[in-house]
């Protein structure tokens, strides 16, 4: 297989930061399409990824997954896709496609294990990793590529590859609709997408905080209301409300309080966090009001394509601060003490 050098951004070591590099992509393949990239969001995970917090990273790492770009080339049997076209790419770039997930478009749970957008085994290439979206171009199969809707921003579409179809997914699978009572657990990345995405679904939506200056920026997103979670009497006064919970919290905490708010048939939905909760889970206010608790992780491409047309319908978008790609260790930086609002986003013009 032909391949070709790509300009990246990426990492050499967890202790090193991110710097210019040169990459391999494969030659467009007959089911191929290569896309200039313009804009790649910033998530938790590429920071994960590139300082190996969840073990498991290969080095030389090249994170992004959150890719908006142009068409620039088709493989010979491309059907969907020409070259010019807005194109987009979430977090996977392949999967079984054999699967009982993969034949019910839930590729995201491919029971062989998903082909990430960066860091995962490459089908393609033996004994390489993919590399993400820190770079100028990508070469995805056109079954794993999404349209763009021409109405939306394209900057602050990109994080909706990850942070929003990691918000629609659950908001979808447990049926939220007009009316629906839903709360969201913090106000990050993924949880201003959730506010944003449940509103535009027509439910009434509460964000519960720790912190009492998220309340106007929360009401400027669209909620209805705002819950301290440190103050009893206001948790005490949403008792047994919620039919749905989407906890966004990337960090162990204890979710015991939250389930006391759902109603009967509630289910918590966690999506922000990783690993072993250390706080016991009450199983007494579960079972006397057959609540449940859930994870989930972002979406199969069917569904990702959408939840963009359902963004482009709605005029849904990200809320962004667009940097350069040199200022992506900084970026990385602020992105720990939670100074941004709510995600970086990369114009990759600045890498050229």
């Amino acid at each position: 297989m032909s391949l070709t050098h790509v300009k990246a951004f990426g990492t050499e070591a967890k202790d090193k930061d991110l710097q210019e590099m040169t990459i391999m992509r494969r030659e467009v393949q007959p089911n191929d399409v290569e896309i200039d990239i313009l804009y790649c969001g910033v998530c938790h995970s590429d920071l994960h990824t590139a300082r190996n917090d969840w073990g498991g990273s290969v080095y030389p790492a090249v994170p992004g997954h959150e890719i908006i770009g142009k068409i620039t080339k088709v493989g010979p049997e491309v059907t969907k896709f020409k070259v010019g076209d807005l194109a987009g790419v979430g977090c996977m770039v392949d999967s079984c496609r054999e699967c009982e997930s993969c034949k019910k478009d839930l590729e995201q749970y491919c029971m062989n294990g998903f082909t990430g957008t960066y860091n995962s085994p490459d089908r393609y290439m033996a004994n390489q990793r993919t590399y993400g979206g820190y770079s100028q171009t990508v070469v995805v199969d056109e079954d794993f590529v999404l349209k763009i809707p021409e109405n939306l921003d394209l900057a602050a579409t990109a994080p909706l590859l990850c942070a929003g179809i990691t918000t629609y997914s659950p908001l979808r699978h447990w049926n939220v609709t007009e009316g629906s009572k839903v709360a969201v657990v913090g106000l990050g990345g993924l949880g201003h997408m959730a506010v944003k995405l449940a509103k535009g679904m027509g439910a009434e939506v509460t964000l519960f905080s720790r912190s009492p200056d998220k309340i106007q920026d929360a009401m400027d997103l669209g909620a209805d209301s705002v819950v301290i979670s440190t103050y009893e009497n206001e948790m005490n006064a949403v008792k047994g409300k919620f039919d749905l919970i989407i906890d966004t919290v990337p960090y162990d905490h204890d979710i015991n309080p939250y389930i006391a708010t759902l109603g009967i048939s509630g289910t918590l939905v966690l999506v922000g966090y990783l690993g072993k909760m250390e706080d016991m889970l009450n199983t007494v206010p579960m079972i006397l009001g057959r609540k449940s608790v859930a994870g989930s992780v972002i979406g199969g491409i069917k569904e990702t394509q959408e939840m963009l047309d359902f963004c482009g319908e709605k005029g849904i978008t990200s809320e962004i601060e667009i940097i350069k790609m040199q200022d992506i260790n900084e970026a990385y930086g602020r992105m720990l003490k939670s100074d941004v609002k709510y995600r970086f986003v990369i114009d990759m013009k600045s890498l050229a």
